[in-house]
């Protein structure tokens, strides 16, 4: 009965919970933000594979994930609802993608009070800057959570919450950069296409 209220009065179906375990799967397909296999999905997660794979046909059902092939699985955008990131549209994208005045840039600091002189002013920016700055500046920013605070600022909660998770499981040192700048590089992409933005060939490598 309370069910049915909820849909008559928002128009929306209710959430179902989630299991800690069926969270983390649904995070692990967030943060690689690609088809991956089942005993990919076990080897992240750190699970027996029977278990992982019933969550899998769960989530499934659920609407959560779906397989575009035999074998793979990948988040839907019902899932990442389900975490807590909305759906958003080409003004939305716009707005993240916009460039952002000198004052709101990102700015990279080796230490407290310690500027590299190291600016990025959209994602696109930040993806070519976190390539060229000090690792160590990295690290800093990353465990002060610097990176979310720019993201959420830019009204991206699917990058706040993919860096969250990369601090979350201590990726640290060289594989840190990589992961960020694939995660970012991914976003730009999509967000770019869904604004209808072209992307010129040589993107990240100013």
């Amino acid at each position: 009965m309370i069910r049915l209220f909820y849909i008559a009065l928002t128009g929306k179906v209710p959430q179902m919970s989630l299991s800690p375990v069926k969270q983390e799967v649904l995070e692990t397909m967030l943060l690689h933000d690609k088809p991956m296999k089942a005993v990919e999905i076990a080897k992240e997660t750190k699970k027996e594979f029977p278990p992982v794979m019933m969550h899998l046909i769960g989530l499934t059902r659920m609407g959560y994930a779906s397989s575009p092939e035999k074998g793979v699985y990948v988040i839907t955008e019902k899932g990442k609802e389900a975490l807590g990131i909305p759906e958003i549209n080409k003004e939305k994208a716009e707005a993240i993608l916009a460039y952002a005045p000198h004052d709101k840039a990102f700015n990279f600091y080796a230490t407290v009070d310690k500027p590299l002189g190291l600016h990025a002013h959209n994602l696109r920016d930040f993806a070519n800057k976190i390539q060229r700055a000090d690792i160590s500046s990295v690290e800093f920013h990353q465990s002060r959570g610097d990176f979310e605070a720019w993201f959420a600022g830019l009204g991206d909660k699917e990058l706040v919450k993919k860096t969250a998770l990369l601090k979350e499981k201590k990726v640290v040192g060289e594989e840190l950069r990589r992961q960020l700048h694939e995660i970012v590089e991914q976003r730009y992409l999509e967000l770019a296409k869904l604004a209808g933005q072209n992307v010129p060939a040589e993107h990240f490598h100013a």
